[in-house]
């Protein structure tokens, strides 16, 4: 498939009412078995990818993230859209030069946040300033001559800070800004999706965590998403997994390796 063909699967994929999960790899072999399932779009994860260097959730540089997620779309014939964090600076420039970057490469999208990396302030306060950032963002798409779809992130709920008015207002400013979808993390619930779906004027990403995992794609489709994402959880329940290995030190038995016996043929059977 052409990256011309991927882009504009990817633009079609995006349908309110009729939402498709977006899988999240780690790392190229996950990249591989999740396209082997039959996932139509993949997403990186910056907690997962973090997790594969050791690192905690926005431990990586740009250009880190970057090459990790190229890799990735490279790796496979799907589309792959990125996490790119909140463009790994807080000036419009900064976010515009990380979509310059991805937008270069095989990816056929990529996602800007408005969190600042400050514990103290971590939601950009600044309405002015955070729609700046995805208006530069989009500039910096159409001054690339390529297509790529940019997610803009209100990220408000994941900090306890959510107000679904100033939620709903702030996507609304960065779809006019020129996002293409959009998406507020860590939603607590099915009628503040339903809320958010209703009230905005973009395809919504909605990411499955929490109270939202006990809810189907149905509901979602309901409740007008498009697009459905599992950020890092994919990644840290494979992770965990590992924990079983304290059988072979505490117990002195491998029971662990005979129970994913049948997993790992599944995964062998989807790698080069």
């Amino acid at each position: 498939m052409t990256f011309e063909n991927r882009i504009e699967s990817f633009r079609a994929l995006h349908n309110p009412g009729a939402p498709f999960i977006i899988a999240n790899p780690w790392d190229i072999g996950s990249a591989k078995m999740l396209e082997g399932l039959g996932f139509s779009a993949l997403a990186t994860t910056s907690s997962g990818f973090a997790m594969t260097l050791g690192r905690r959730d926005y431990g990586v540089t740009r250009d880190e993230a970057i090459a990790h997620a190229a890799a990735i779309a490279e790796a496979v014939k799907i589309p792959v859209s990125a996490d790119l964090e909140n463009g790994f600076g807080l000036a419009p420039e900064d976010a515009a030069q990380t979509i310059r970057l991805a937008a270069a490469t095989s990816m056929c999208g990529g996602s800007i946040e408005d969190s600042t990396g400050d514990k103290a302030a971590p939601i950009i306060d600044d309405d002015i300033l955070a729609v700046e950032r995805i208006a530069a963002s989009a500039a910096a798409i159409k001054e690339s001559g390529r297509d790529f779809v940019l997610t803009a992130r209100a990220e408000a709920f994941l900090y306890g800070l959510g107000d679904i008015g100033k939620i709903i207002a702030r996507l609304n400013a960065f779809a006019d800004a020129g996002a293409d979808v959009l998406f507020a993390p860590g939603l607590p619930g099915l009628d503040a999706v339903r809320a958010i779906c209703q009230d905005v004027s973009k395809p919504v990403n909605v990411l499955i965590h929490g109270k939202l995992a006990y809810f189907s794609v149905e509901d979602f489709a309901e409740a007008g998403a498009a697009r459905l994402s599992i950020g890092g959880g994919l990644a840290w329940s494979a992770y965990g997994t590992l924990g079983d290995a304290r059988s072979m030190l505490a117990q002195g038995r491998f029971d662990a390796l005979r129970a994913n016996k049948q997993g790992a043929k599944a995964v062998a059977s989807f790698l080069n």
